[in-house]
């Protein structure tokens, strides 16, 4: 009060013990940054600020913390990270998608693509 400045604070869902099942079986522990860095490079120069991606990304940790397990698979993880980036932005959707369902042909990206006109 005395020094007349303001400030704010953001409470996290802080998400303790909980272990990342990778695609090759190997265990590791849950890292925000991970997903926040595979996110920032699907909106890269998207019109995203940065109370938007914030809020995504609370998003996305809430569910993740809801299914209240010690354990999840990076599918798992992945598949609520679609479903909320699909609402989000589009372009985003798609660029994530690409990396992680790695398409093998453009017939399964097209398809992937069709999908929104459903």
């Amino acid at each position: 009060m005395k020094c007349k400045s303001r400030f704010s604070t953001y409470e996290e869902v802080e998400l303790l013990n909980l272990v990342v099942i990778k695609r090759n079986g190997t265990r590791e522990d849950y890292d925000k940054s991970k997903i926040e860095r595979g996110i920032k490079q699907a909106i890269k120069k998207r019109p995203v600020t940065q109370e938007k991606l914030a809020k995504l990304m609370g998003d996305i940790e809430y569910e993740i913390h809801s299914a209240e397990k010690g354990e999840m698979t990076s599918r798992e993880i992945g598949k609520i990270i679609l479903k909320k980036l699909k609402d989000f932005d589009e372009v985003a959707y798609v660029r994530f998608s690409s990396v992680y369902k790695s398409f093998g042909s453009i017939e399964s990206f097209k398809k992937e693509l069709d999908s929104f006109d459903k």
